[in-house]
């Protein structure tokens, strides 16, 4: 029997990719990792080339020079404040009363004693006429008084010559001092009388002057800045006077006063030339005088100021009392001196500033 012969095995066919290699890994400059890490490591060198060169740059001073020169130089204190009056007064009633009639308006030009403002003079005339009177009547009655003196006298003269004569026999001693009694008498009622006179022309004397105080007139010359009566407003004096008007004193000279900060207060004297602008005329700049440093301080808000008074001319009324001003004070002045720019006097180098020790936490 015949025994099969086996045919030799065939080895199945291979992958083409693997025929062609395509299962091998690429090679490294295929790979994108390599290159990303070179971009970074570039990108840092770089980054460290340009945080050093800002840190040398940094580190290196820079001079700047600039030319000395010879010049004008000027210390200034600046200052606020308000434009006021030289002088300014309060015009106010003694009187209780009714106004009757007002003669000036705000604005008004008005001269020393002039009227500005009259009550009602009825009652005032009436008190007048009562303290008259009464004047009248003791004047009267002092003139009967002196009249009873001279006859008591008399009376006493013809009784003394009749005891005299009589050689004291007549008259009594009793109507003697009944004659003296009754000339005293007359002497106290005539001295009581006197004064009554007194007081009746003191009080005439005062109810005269208020007569007069219900015309209201100007203390002084100037400019009527302020007025709060107009007619049938009722007066009503009391310990304090009522104001009808605010007159200020000729405004062709003004007084500006200004608020001196504490740090600033030494440098400014009395006699020191100043200028200062207000809101109304913004570029044009005013000037002035120091005329005095208050030594009396002014707190608000906790900052200290010094009021400082400056003497302003006002020769075309452009400036007005009550505007607001802010102030340039010359200090102090030097001509034709060395100029040395600030920023030279105010240079630390860094290195000292990196020396400095550090606060402790």
């Amino acid at each position: 029997m015949t025994e099969p012969v086996n045919a030799p095995s065939t080895p199945p066919p291979a992958d083409i990719g693997q025929l062609l290699g395509a299962d091998r890994p690429p090679a490294w400059w295929r790979r994108p990792t390599p290159w990303i890490i070179l971009a970074l490591l570039l990108a840092g060198g770089a980054a460290l080339w340009w945080w050093s060169g800002r840190q040398a740059e940094r580190q290196a001073p820079v001079y700047v020079t600039t030319p000395v020169e010879r010049g004008d130089i000027t210390l200034t204190v600046t200052a606020n404040g308000t434009l006021k009056p030289t002088r300014s007064v309060a015009v106010g009633s003694e009187l209780s009363g009714t106004v009757n009639r007002v003669l000036v308006d705000v604005n008004d030009q008005v001269t020393k004693g002039q009227v500005m403002v009259e009550l009602d003079r009825s009652k005032f005339q009436d008190t007048v006429n009562r303290s008259r009177a009464a004047l009248v009547a003791a004047q009267a009655a002092l003139t009967q008084n002196e009249a009873t003196v001279r006859e008591a006298r008399a009376t006493l003269g013809r009784y003394e010559e009749v005891a005299r004569l009589s050689g004291g026999r007549v008259p009594s001693a009793t109507e003697l001092d009944t004659a003296r009694a009754t000339l005293a008498r007359a002497i106290a009622n005539a001295d009581n009388t006197r004064a009554q006179v007194t007081q009746a022309r003191a009080t005439l004397s005062t109810d005269e002057t208020n007569l007069s105080k219900a015309s209201i007139r100007a203390p002084i010359d100037g400019v009527v800045l302020a007025r709060s009566v107009d007619p049938g407003n009722a007066v009503a004096a009391s310990l304090q006077a009522v104001t009808l008007f605010t007159v200020g004193e000729d405004l062709h000279h003004l007084t500006l006063e200004a608020s001196v900060d504490e740090a600033d207060v030494g440098s400014v004297q009395k006699g020191q030339a100043a200028s200062f602008t207000v809101s109304a005329y913004p570029s044009r700049h005013y000037p002035a005088q120091v005329d005095r440093v208050s030594y009396g301080s002014t707190t608000t808000n906790n900052v200290v100021t010094y009021t400082t008074n400056l003497n302003v001319d006002n020769a075309d009324l452009s400036l007005r009392p009550g505007m607001t001003a802010t102030a340039t004070i010359t200090a102090t002045e030097r001509k034709s001196v060395l100029l040395v720019p600030n920023t030279a006097l105010r240079f630390t180098p860094a290195s000292t500033q990196a020396d400095q020790p550090q606060a402790a936490e």
